[in-house]
């Protein structure tokens, strides 16, 4: 009997000793991050059977577990990787948001104030002192562009900076990870039992992991975990580890990307494999937001100065210089062409350039059609914005009003023609498959295809403003990246020579219209607007235009010499175009377009009453052309007519507004999660002192007990010794 109680009390304070241990590891590591509390398992050692009955033999240790669920922790690591993605991204996203959105430093306090530069020259054009403020206000304008357009610049680099040490962490974890499934294949190979502290520290470091990337587990037969991310890329496998790389994009060199090393180099992956986490939240940012800021912001620089340089072309200056002179200054402002990188794996040697169409379609009719006019070529192309519509390749502008009257009843009205862009904020990739070329557009993979570059170009121009050149060497397979407006608003400027002389500003309308002195009747003729490819009347063999009226007609002549004249005029009969030396004047008014010139005559001319077209000689109080320049203000001259300056660059900031704010609520819905499943975890498996200070006392208690059984069996040793004596 007395060996029974031994051997009893000896498995009691054994394992009462274990649970002691235990406890106090708990205690000592309540503390600790990922720490998962311990029990001890027992059980009942094997009986002995008697002629009594089966006599026990005391308690045994087996094992000491984890309180641990797979399924919480799981969940949590599932929401933390989400909230640090969503976290990521609201800081960097706030940085854009309060920038844009600033009052002071905004871009909208000195768009304003370029325009009122513009309409005090309106109504001040012989004033220089009105010029130069005008011109402190451009300057002004295009410093913030270029100010805004670097602070974006530097959130690249940021962003570049943080993906280098975001990889480097991931690598670190991954590595690590793997160390540890060596260790706990060795340990639990050599004991059978579970290796507790290795196992925590393993789950320590995924959650980890997860902060910085969404990655899946999956556990193998010996106790090791893999770890894959994406849509299954291995990054641990065993007791091997993947390395990641940053490096430069294929195709864009300037854009810094994620890949994985393999034996063959570094293999590029694309963005959308990569989510979750801080890395995820960085390259989320950046193709969501920052890509969209910095092309939105070019492209409203880049319709403000080619909307702007156009009607400025259409101006005549202080010192009286027009369109032709070689002193004359068409651009007020002056940006750089859109960017293009040939991608790194091409076989072929081509290079793409790229430019914008200038000058840009003219809106007319209330957006219902554009006007395009190439300068090089001379020609005009209209444009019905309902179906696309083509009248192309026009020398003659009259010629071309008639015949979009003939064909669709429909009057150009250039009087109230104003310019507009079809630049969008998107980038674009063009690809070359042996036979064909293809132009997407990324931001919603809208493509033009084509098997001749020169085809696509001009239709991608017509549609969106850019056109394109190839040279030779390309091969199958070849493609290029366009970036319109990334960089346009970093180089915006005012000309140096318009800034050095404000003269040099074309404020006014280069012809002018008159009546006679000598006029009887009540006819009145409008001020004249210019259009694209018009001819100065001062140059041969034009000159003065002289339009008399007589017997309901006027007839043309130049220098007092009878003149036949192309002339599109415009009443309530309709549009006709016609070559001759009279056209019918119908009350109670008329249109008329001679020349690229419009002009419109109203009232009751008298017979014989004249009417004249002229060079603006000595226009130096004339302000017409600033008064057009500040209607662009108001005009829509951005997306093809849609929008203003102020409107497109105010979606800017309320769209960087609305993400910055539906990110922060989600963010913080997502923490809420995340909270929510550490709490259910730690109710699970975290450390209560409480619970672990009364299983000190049970274990101390149960040591006692098991020592006093010892004792006992001493005592009725001793007791049956003495007996024997």
């Amino acid at each position: 009997m007395s060996n029974g109680l031994f051997g009893i009390g000896i498995t009691g304070i054994n394992a009462a000793q274990m649970g002691l241990l235990t406890t106090g590891n708990n205690i000592a590591n309540v503390d600790t991050p990922g720490y998962n509390r311990q029990r001890i398992g027992q059980s009942n050692n094997i009986s002995i059977a008697t002629g009594a009955g089966f006599i026990g033999q005391g308690t045994r240790v087996d094992t000491v577990t984890r309180i641990y669920n797979s399924v919480v922790t799981n969940q949590i690591n599932q929401s933390q990787t989400k909230a640090s993605e969503l976290s990521k991204y609201y800081d960097q996203i706030k940085q854009i948001d309060n920038m844009l959105a600033d009052e002071k430093a905004g871009l909208s306090p000195t768009l304003q104030d370029l325009f009122k530069g513009v309409q005090t020259v309106a109504s001040n054009p012989a004033l220089t002192t009105s010029r130069d403020a005008l011109v402190s206000s451009a300057k002004t304008f295009t410093s913030r562009l270029q100010n805004l357009e670097s602070r974006l610049t530097a959130m690249y680099s940021g962003v570049n900076s943080q993906l280098e040490s975001t990889v480097s962490a991931i690598n670190s974890y991954a590595t690590q990870i793997a160390e540890l499934n060596e260790r706990i294949i060795s340990a639990q190979a050599a004991v059978n039992q579970p290796a507790n502290a290795l196992l925590d520290e393993r789950d320590q470091l995924i959650a980890e992991l997860n902060k910085e990337v969404r990655v899946t587990t999956s556990e193998d037969s010996n106790g090791a975990i893999s770890v894959f991310f994406g849509t299954g890329q291995q990054l641990v496998v065993g007791t091997k580890a993947s390395t990641l790389a940053v490096q430069p994009s294929v195709a864009d060199p300037q854009r810094m990307v994620v890949g994985m090393r393999t034996v063959g180099g570094v293999q590029e992956l694309p963005e959308y494999l990569v989510t979750g986490g801080n890395l995820g939240g960085l390259l989320a940012f950046r193709s969501e937001s920052l890509d969209k800021a910095a092309n939105s912001l070019g492209q409203v620089a880049a319709s403000l100065a080619l909307t702007f340089n156009a009607q400025h072309a259409l101006g005549q200056d202080m010192l009286g210089n027009v369109a032709g002179d070689a002193d004359f200054n068409a651009d007020f402002f002056n940006i750089s062409d859109p960017k293009s990188w040939a991608n790194a794996l091409n076989t072929g040697t081509a290079t793409v350039s790229a430019s914008f169409v200038n000058p840009p379609p003219m809106v007319l009719n209330g957006g219902a059609f554009s006007l395009t006019y190439d300068k090089t070529a001379g020609t005009y192309t209209a444009v019905r914005a309902s179906d696309g519509t083509q009248w192309p390749g026009y020398t003659d502008l009259n010629s071309l009003v008639q015949q979009v009257y003939a064909d669709t009843g429909t009057t150009l009205d250039m009087t109230s023609a104003h310019y507009a862009t079809n630049i969008t904020a998107s980038d674009y990739r063009l690809t070359y498959d042996g036979a064909n070329y293809t132009l997407t557009r990324l931001a919603d993979n809208k493509q033009w295809s084509d098997a001749d570059p020169n085809a696509l170009s001009a239709t991608v121009g017509a549609s969106d403003g850019i056109n394109f050149s190839i040279s030779a060497g390309i091969a199958a397979g070849d493609s290029f990246l366009i970036q319109p407006t990334r960089e346009i608003a970093r180089n915006i400027s005012v000309n140096q020579a318009i800034a050095a002389d404000s003269r040099l500003f074309a404020a006014a309308q280069p012809v002018r219209s008159g009546s006679g002195s000598s006029n009887t009747g009540s006819g009145v003729i409008s001020s004249s607007t210019v259009s694209p490819g018009y001819t100065d009347p001062a140059a041969a063999p034009a000159g003065t235009i002289t339009m008399t009226f007589n017997g309901g007609n006027l007839s043309f002549s130049i220098g007092g010499v009878p003149t036949a004249l192309t002339v599109t005029y415009t009443d309530a009969s309709g549009t006709n175009t016609v070559s001759a030396g009279s056209v019918p004047y119908n009350n109670p008014s008329t249109k008329y377009t001679i020349n690229g010139i419009s002009f419109e005559i109203s009232g009751n001319p008298a017979d014989n009453d004249t009417f004249t077209l002229d060079r603006n000689s000595g226009g130096v109080s004339d302000g017409r052309n600033a008064n057009l320049l500040g209607q662009l203000q108001t005009q829509g001259t951005v997306d093809g007519g849609a929008s203003t300056y102020q409107a497109s660059y105010a979606r800017l900031v309320s769209t960087i507004g609305n993400k910055t704010r539906e990110t922060q609520v989600t963010r913080d819905a997502q923490q809420a999660l995340v909270d929510q499943g550490v709490a259910a975890r730690e109710g699970q498996s975290g450390v209560n002192l409480d619970e672990e200070a009364s299983n000190l006392l049970k274990y101390q208690q149960a040591y006692q007990a098991s020592a006093k059984m010892i004792s006992i069996a001493s005592d009725l040793f001793n007791t049956i010794l003495s007996i024997r004596s």
